[in-house]
């Protein structure tokens, strides 16, 4: 199996892509907000998508945490395999689209790094997709490796497994409260001081 399934890095890719064009050259996104409609629609999409993701989220924490308290191996299994397909075909298409939304409405506002609140909550968006590649991706490699070695009808789990889904659930948990501050600044808007001055020299 390899390490990131298809359409999971594929996502990965574009998300990395269109992050880079969009903070480079705002000036192209700028254009698309020519016609009002179009600010409406991405932010109906950002809305949508980032919502979807949290909840996302949290009932896959949650069923995992079902899972691994009852101990029982089919179950476990199942639970692990359908929350891992869920994040390759929801969780990281939906991201994508809050990236891109994201990116066209905070070019209208002026620009991500040129707004407090919108420029911290990129960086912890950030902050927690680098968590999420670092430590989520691998866990989930090795976890798939070591449940390819095993007969599917077996009602024991190796403790190695059950350790690192024990790992991954942390790592999801961990992953919710930048999501958590995100809606926070979302919603809140506090005046902060934007990023491009944190390391500026005065």
């Amino acid at each position: 199996m390899s390490r990131v399934s298809p359409a999971l890095k594929g996502c990965l890719g574009s998300m990395a892509s269109l992050i880079g064009f969009g903070l480079l050259f705002p000036s192209y996104f700028k254009t698309l907000f020519s016609h009002p409609e179009i600010h409406l629609y991405a932010k109906f999409f950002h809305v949508l998508s980032v919502s979807t993701v949290f909840a996302n989220a949290v009932i896959g924490t949650l069923w995992e945490t079902r899972g691994l308290i009852s101990k029982r191996a089919d179950v476990i299994r199942y639970t692990y395999q359908t929350v891992t397909w869920m994040d390759s075909v929801l969780t990281a298409p939906l991201i994508l689209i809050a990236v891109v939304s994201g990116i066209l409405m905070a070019t209208s506002l002026g620009g991500v790094w040129n707004i407090g609140w919108l420029s911290c909550a990129f960086v912890t968006f950030l902050f927690s997709g680098v968590v999420w590649v670092v430590l989520d991706i691998p866990t989930q490699y090795r976890v798939n490796k070591l449940f390819n070695t095993l007969d599917e009808k077996s009602q024991i789990l190796p403790t190695q497994i059950t350790q690192l889904l024990w790992f991954r659930l942390g790592v999801n948990l961990f992953s919710l409260f930048p999501l958590i501050m995100i809606f926070v600044l979302m919603i809140f808007k506090p005046e902060l001081k934007p990023v491009s001055e944190w390391f500026r020299l005065h």
